[in-house]
């Protein structure tokens, strides 16, 4: 790790989409980290004009200064097309991967600190050929991770997922309990490790309405999450559930709780964005690297209009900055 504040690569995404200006933005204001951008001069060039934001761009990505107001450091990571905001090209998907491979690569080596990540348009990459679910998976495959755990956090609230990006329909599928008892360690110990909690309590959520209602509305709580949730208390982590997910997320339940895991993307991340968002921080657990990434997607239709809101990104920095200070120790 590097001495002084740490070096957060951020990755804007999408090109067409509000990734740039929000990166463009923050050569508004000072932040007590060191930013490195890695994307595209020219394309920040002409959104920073768009946007009417005076910007010095420096690219020498082997002098990283604080970041202050007026400026950016930028590694170039070139675009095949021309950028125009709000539509996206899947020409330019390629560089939009190479440039979260690089700064996993250099986050891997130490030579930054942590990663950011601003939206991407999924669909795009896929329509270029690529197939690719998601940052968490991409980022898994490219550090070797055995499983990420995609955990978004709010100033009140971390919900953790036992599955991502999955059709509904494949999910009672993917849920075993190996994966439940994995996921649980990860996030147990990733809570102590990165987050300095002494003894997180964790809330697992059942799959079924009612946690399955005794068996009624199905068997999974009973055959697989049970089981597992016995096995990690073995462990020495410390859960509660299986609950019902439609009464977890209330205060009685949620009062000495430090984290709830749902089996599902949408079991638990409408709640939370619910409360929190525009706020709210993604995080990728169970890698060699710290990664963060803003909690909203592209908003192709306010690029370039100046009306993004830069909140999630600014709690994005700020945690990957946090997290990584905490690796110094």
């Amino acid at each position: 790790m590097n001495k002084g504040s740490p070096i957060v690569a951020l990755t804007p995404g999408e090109p067409a989409g509000i990734g740039p200006d929000l990166a463009v933005g923050l050569a508004t204001r000072d932040l007590p980290l060191r930013l490195i951008v890695v994307a595209d001069a020219d394309m920040l060039r002409h959104r920073a004009l768009a946007l009417g934001v005076g910007l010095e761009i420096r690219q020498d990505p082997d002098e990283i200064p604080e970041h202050r107001c007026g400026s950016l450091s930028v590694c170039h990571v070139p675009l095949s097309n021309p950028v125009e905001s709000g539509c996206p090209d899947r020409e330019n998907a390629a560089a939009v991967l190479r440039s979260l491979e690089i700064s996993a690569r250099e986050c891997a080596a130490g030579r930054w600190d942590a990663m950011t990540t601003g939206p991407v348009h999924k669909a795009i990459i896929n329509e270029a050929g690529i197939e690719f679910s998601g940052h968490t998976e991409f980022l898994a495959r490219l550090t070797g991770a055995e499983l990420p755990v995609m955990m978004l956090v709010s100033e009140s609230l971390k919900v953790a997922l036992v599955t991502t990006h999955l059709p509904l329909s494949q999910v009672p599928g993917a849920i075993s309990n190996d994966r439940i008892t994995r996921t649980l360690t990860i996030l147990d110990r990733d809570l102590r490790r990165r987050f300095g909690l002494a003894s997180p309590r964790i809330l697992v959520c059942g799959l079924n309405p009612h946690a399955g209602e005794g068996g009624h509305l199905g068997r999974e709580e009973i055959e697989i999450i049970g089981p597992a949730l016995d096995e990690a208390r073995k462990r020495g982590i410390i859960v509660d559930g299986p609950l019902p997910a439609d009464t977890v997320f209330t205060p009685r339940h949620l009062s000495g709780a430090t984290a709830v895991l749902a089996m599902y993307h949408d079991q638990g991340l409408p709640v939370l964005k619910y409360s929190g968002f525009g706020q709210a921080v993604n995080v990728t657990l169970g890698l060699p690297i710290i990664r963060t990434s803003v909690d909203h997607g592209t908003a192709l239709e306010l690029a370039g209009t100046g009306r993004a809101d830069s909140g999630s990104l600014l709690q994005a920095l700020s945690l990957a900055a946090t997290l990584a200070k905490g690796e110094h120790r």
